[in-house]
């Protein structure tokens, strides 16, 4: 099913990703003399141009604040020594914050700072002589090779031996774990965002409507053998616009009746197929920031994902 689409390269960069030249401009026009509070503003500002998620541009300001609130707002930037920022850790901590709240907080001073420093407004960053003190949560639970073909081979099952053959099981699974791609992006998928024009390099286009989500939209290589089901799939079901025409909770139940049908411990999700597929991934010698792209991640959303990825790869896991 053709679509005509602009262009865009494979695993392309995020369209708001900086360049060189573009530096000066994310800092405002900020000079070194500017105030704490009114850097904080900018940098909230260059975060939400990074595609960082609401939830992190709320708790990255919330701490720059809280520490605005302790150096004083209005105090220029050039102003800002070391020793400030290791007094104003050391009263968190006497306060008994959290080891992960603690941490993200080292990680605001260290982020804030290196941006103003990138950016030409400082000369030197007072944050880098600060250790960094990472806090991971729990890893992830992903499927082993022999679980995914366990997997497989149940959804096939479902498909081609069982009393009522109900070949989306294997559909969606198949596809999530060949494209890692989000539940939400699963739901918004449009037949027209499966471009087949090309049957040997099949492509699926990732589009967002949002214009604060646009640096996550993507085109992925789909697997040519995976048009097989899919065009079964549209011959009996007959989807009309979406893809999956289906709520959320229809699309879990599919990949819980897989999970039943291959006798798992595990329960298979969108999460574990999304993760899986990024460790089959790095597994395979793709590349970590060929796969940030892939997810359709920000550099700032990897941080922390890329560590858990590396962990996750490492020979023993």
């Amino acid at each position: 099913m053709p679509v005509t689409v602009e262009q865009l390269p494979l695993f392309s960069l995020p369209s708001n990703e900086p360049t060189p030249a573009a530096r000066p401009v994310g800092a405002a026009g900020l000079q070194a003399a500017a105030s704490l509070k009114a850097a904080i503003v900018a940098w909230c500002e260059h975060l939400e141009r990074e595609g960082a998620r609401p939830n992190t541009v709320k708790a990255f300001g919330g701490d720059l604040r809280l520490f605005a609130s302790y150096a004083g707002a209005g105090r220029p930037l050039n102003q800002i020594a070391t020793r400030d920022l290791e007094k104003w850790l050391q009263t968190q901590k006497a306060l008994g914050r959290s080891p992960k709240t603690y941490a993200r907080r080292i990680t605001s001073l260290k982020a804030f700072f290196r941006w103003l420093e990138q950016s030409g407004v400082l000369a030197q960053d007072p944050a880098a002589a600060i250790v960094q003190q990472t806090v991971l949560s729990p890893l992830p639970v992903v499927l082993t090779d022999d679980e995914v073909e366990r997997a497989k081979e149940a959804a096939r099952r479902l498909w081609q031996g069982a009393e009522r053959p109900d070949l989306r099981p294997y559909l969606l699974f198949t596809l999530l774990l060949h494209t890692g791609i989000k539940k939400s992006e699963c739901l918004n998928l449009e037949l027209n965002h499966i471009d087949t024009s090309a049957p040997e390099e099949p492509v699926l286009w990732i589009r967002y409507k949002e214009t604060r989500d646009r640096y996550k939209e993507r085109k992925l290589r789909l697997d040519a053998a995976w048009l097989q089901t899919y065009q079964a799939y549209l011959a009996l079901h007959r989807p009309e616009q979406r893809l999956f025409p289906y709520q959320a909770r229809r699309l879990e139940y599919l990949l819980e009746d897989i999970t039943v049908a291959a006798g798992l411990d595990k329960h298979i999700s969108f999460e574990m197929c999304r993760w899986t597929c990024a460790v089959r991934d790095a597994r395979a010698g793709l590349d970590f920031d060929r796969i940030r792209q892939k997810l359709g991640l920000s550099k700032i959303q990897w941080r922390e994902i890329g560590m858990k990825l590396k962990k996750l790869t490492e020979p023993g896991l």
